[in-house]
Protein backbone atom coordinates (compact mmCIF):
# COMPACT_ATOMS: atom_id res chain seq x y z
CA UNK A 1 0.00 0.00 0.00
CA UNK A 2 1.10 3.67 -0.89
CA UNK A 3 2.32 5.28 2.10
CA UNK A 4 -0.53 8.25 1.38
CA UNK A 5 -3.20 5.41 1.80
CA UNK A 6 -2.16 4.12 5.42
CA UNK A 7 -4.13 4.87 8.16
CA UNK A 8 -4.07 5.01 11.94
CA UNK A 9 -4.49 1.81 13.40
CA UNK A 10 -3.45 -0.15 10.34
CA UNK A 11 -0.25 -2.88 11.40
CA UNK A 12 2.22 -2.56 8.52
CA UNK A 13 5.91 -4.39 8.41
CA UNK A 14 8.88 -2.39 7.35
CA UNK A 15 12.96 -3.94 7.80
CA UNK A 16 10.99 -7.24 9.24
CA UNK A 17 9.42 -5.67 12.19
CA UNK A 18 5.92 -5.24 12.46
CA UNK A 19 4.80 -2.06 13.57
CA UNK A 20 0.69 -0.31 14.56
CA UNK A 21 0.52 3.11 13.10
CA UNK A 22 -0.44 5.67 16.29
CA UNK A 23 -0.09 8.54 14.39
CA UNK A 24 0.29 10.18 11.33
CA UNK A 25 1.76 13.84 10.37
CA UNK A 26 1.39 14.78 6.74
CA UNK A 27 3.47 17.82 5.29
CA UNK A 28 4.05 19.56 2.25
CA UNK A 29 6.43 21.70 1.42
CA UNK A 30 5.86 25.11 0.23
CA UNK A 31 8.16 25.15 -3.15
CA UNK A 32 5.40 23.58 -6.34
CA UNK A 33 6.26 20.63 -7.08
CA UNK A 34 8.11 19.04 -3.77
CA UNK A 35 6.95 15.78 -2.00
CA UNK A 36 4.15 15.45 -0.03
CA UNK A 37 5.79 13.49 3.26
CA UNK A 38 4.07 11.54 5.93
CA UNK A 39 5.54 11.13 9.56
CA UNK A 40 4.65 7.88 10.84
CA UNK A 41 4.40 7.47 14.80
CA UNK A 42 4.54 3.44 15.03
CA UNK A 43 4.87 0.79 17.85
CA UNK A 44 6.55 -2.76 17.12
CA UNK A 45 4.64 -5.54 17.88
CA UNK A 46 4.57 -7.21 20.39
CA UNK A 47 7.58 -5.21 21.95
CA UNK A 48 5.73 -2.11 22.20
CA UNK A 49 8.63 0.39 21.23
CA UNK A 50 8.17 3.31 19.84
CA UNK A 51 9.42 4.17 16.23
CA UNK A 52 9.43 7.01 13.81
CA UNK A 53 9.58 6.67 10.28
CA UNK A 54 9.05 9.58 7.40
CA UNK A 55 8.52 8.43 3.88
CA UNK A 56 7.25 9.93 0.76
CA UNK A 57 3.25 9.78 -0.43
CA UNK A 58 4.20 6.89 -2.96
CA UNK A 59 6.57 5.10 -0.98
CA UNK A 60 5.39 1.45 -0.59
CA UNK A 61 4.67 -0.04 3.08
CA UNK A 62 3.39 -3.59 3.38
CA UNK A 63 0.28 -4.03 4.96
CA UNK A 64 -0.32 -6.62 7.32
CA UNK A 65 -3.65 -8.52 8.91
CA UNK A 66 -3.35 -8.75 12.36
CA UNK A 67 -6.37 -10.97 13.66
CA UNK A 68 -7.64 -10.82 17.45
CA UNK A 69 -8.84 -13.84 18.60
CA UNK A 70 -11.09 -14.22 21.96
CA UNK A 71 -8.86 -16.58 23.95
CA UNK A 72 -8.85 -18.45 27.31
CA UNK A 73 -5.83 -19.07 29.71
CA UNK A 74 -5.48 -22.65 30.18
CA UNK A 75 -2.36 -23.59 31.67
CA UNK A 76 1.84 -22.61 31.48
CA UNK A 77 4.23 -24.77 29.85
CA UNK A 78 7.66 -24.72 30.69
CA UNK A 79 7.07 -20.66 31.28
CA UNK A 80 4.96 -19.81 28.23
CA UNK A 81 1.56 -19.29 28.56
CA UNK A 82 -0.85 -21.52 26.90
CA UNK A 83 -4.50 -19.74 25.69
CA UNK A 84 -7.34 -21.80 23.57
CA UNK A 85 -9.35 -20.25 21.06
CA UNK A 86 -12.88 -20.01 22.66
CA UNK A 87 -13.92 -20.67 18.98
CA UNK A 88 -11.96 -23.42 17.28
CA UNK A 89 -9.84 -24.74 20.26
CA UNK A 90 -6.68 -23.32 18.47
CA UNK A 91 -4.09 -23.41 21.33
CA UNK A 92 -1.47 -20.52 21.28
CA UNK A 93 1.70 -20.64 23.10
CA UNK A 94 2.85 -17.09 24.07
CA UNK A 95 6.26 -16.67 25.54
CA UNK A 96 7.12 -14.42 29.06
CA UNK A 97 8.88 -11.35 26.50
CA UNK A 98 5.22 -12.25 24.31
CA UNK A 99 3.01 -11.42 27.21
CA UNK A 100 5.75 -8.88 28.94
CA UNK A 101 3.80 -6.67 31.92
CA UNK A 102 0.42 -8.52 31.39
CA UNK A 103 1.74 -11.55 33.32
CA UNK A 104 0.41 -10.51 36.31
CA UNK A 105 -3.01 -10.27 34.57
CA UNK A 106 -3.56 -13.54 33.68
CA UNK A 107 -5.73 -15.81 35.24
CA UNK A 108 -7.91 -19.22 34.57
CA UNK A 109 -11.75 -18.87 34.02
CA UNK A 110 -11.32 -15.25 32.70
CA UNK A 111 -13.11 -13.82 29.41
CA UNK A 112 -12.06 -11.11 27.53
CA UNK A 113 -8.49 -12.30 26.63
CA UNK A 114 -7.67 -11.80 23.09
CA UNK A 115 -4.29 -13.27 21.42
CA UNK A 116 -2.98 -10.86 18.48
CA UNK A 117 -2.38 -13.25 15.22
CA UNK A 118 -0.13 -12.37 12.00
CA UNK A 119 -0.22 -15.21 9.51
CA UNK A 120 -1.52 -17.61 12.15
CA UNK A 121 1.63 -16.98 14.93
CA UNK A 122 0.77 -15.16 17.67
CA UNK A 123 2.56 -12.02 18.35
CA UNK A 124 0.39 -10.00 21.33
CA UNK A 125 -1.98 -10.42 23.77
CA UNK A 126 -4.72 -7.97 24.96
CA UNK A 127 -5.77 -8.36 28.48
CA UNK A 128 -9.47 -6.94 29.92
CA UNK A 129 -9.49 -3.78 31.33
CA UNK A 130 -9.78 -5.10 35.17
CA UNK A 131 -8.87 -8.48 36.63
CA UNK A 132 -10.26 -10.02 40.25
CA UNK A 133 -6.95 -11.32 41.53
CA UNK A 134 -6.36 -12.58 45.36
CA UNK A 135 -4.38 -10.96 48.27
CA UNK A 136 -1.59 -13.40 49.13
CA UNK A 137 0.85 -11.41 51.37
CA UNK A 138 -0.31 -7.67 52.90
CA UNK A 139 -0.13 -6.46 56.82
CA UNK A 140 -2.47 -7.24 58.96
CA UNK A 141 -5.30 -4.44 58.92
CA UNK A 142 -4.88 -1.46 61.48
CA UNK A 143 -7.67 -0.68 63.83
CA UNK A 144 -9.71 2.12 63.82
CA UNK A 145 -8.26 2.49 59.94
CA UNK A 146 -11.37 2.33 58.13
CA UNK A 147 -12.41 5.76 57.66
CA UNK A 148 -8.95 6.73 56.73
CA UNK A 149 -7.50 6.59 52.86
CA UNK A 150 -4.12 5.35 53.84
CA UNK A 151 -2.97 2.46 51.89
CA UNK A 152 -0.65 -0.97 52.30
CA UNK A 153 1.48 -2.89 49.71
CA UNK A 154 0.18 -6.26 48.89
CA UNK A 155 1.41 -8.94 46.99
CA UNK A 156 -1.47 -10.72 44.89
CA UNK A 157 -1.67 -14.25 43.78
CA UNK A 158 0.22 -13.57 40.17
CA UNK A 159 2.93 -11.73 41.61
CA UNK A 160 2.14 -8.50 41.19
CA UNK A 161 2.03 -5.80 43.92
CA UNK A 162 -0.22 -3.20 44.09
CA UNK A 163 -1.56 -0.51 47.03
CA UNK A 164 -4.72 -1.50 49.13
CA UNK A 165 -6.28 0.12 51.35
CA UNK A 166 -5.52 -0.92 54.80
CA UNK A 167 -9.07 -2.61 55.79
CA UNK A 168 -7.89 -5.45 52.79
CA UNK A 169 -6.51 -8.91 54.40
CA UNK A 170 -4.98 -11.65 53.14
CA UNK A 171 -7.17 -13.90 51.16
CA UNK A 172 -9.41 -11.47 50.19
CA UNK A 173 -10.70 -11.24 46.20
CA UNK A 174 -9.67 -7.82 44.77
CA UNK A 175 -10.60 -5.99 41.03
CA UNK A 176 -7.00 -4.72 39.65
CA UNK A 177 -7.27 -2.19 36.70
CA UNK A 178 -4.73 -3.44 34.77
CA UNK A 179 -3.81 -0.97 32.66
CA UNK A 180 -3.21 1.69 35.85
CA UNK A 181 -2.07 -1.29 37.85
CA UNK A 182 -4.33 -0.25 40.65
CA UNK A 183 -6.53 -1.08 43.29
CA UNK A 184 -9.83 -1.22 41.85
CA UNK A 185 -12.33 -2.20 44.43
CA UNK A 186 -13.19 -5.60 46.46
CA UNK A 187 -14.80 -8.35 44.50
Amino acid sequence: MKASDVKKGNVVEHDGTVYQVRDIERSSPSARGGNVTYRFTLYSIPAGRKFDLSMRADDDLKEMELVRRAANFSYMDDGAFVFMDAEDYTQYLLAPELVGDNSGYIVEGVEGYYVQVIDDAPVGLQVPNSVVLTVVDTAPEMKGSSATKRTKPAKLNTGVEIQVPEYISNDEKVWVNTVTGEFAGRA
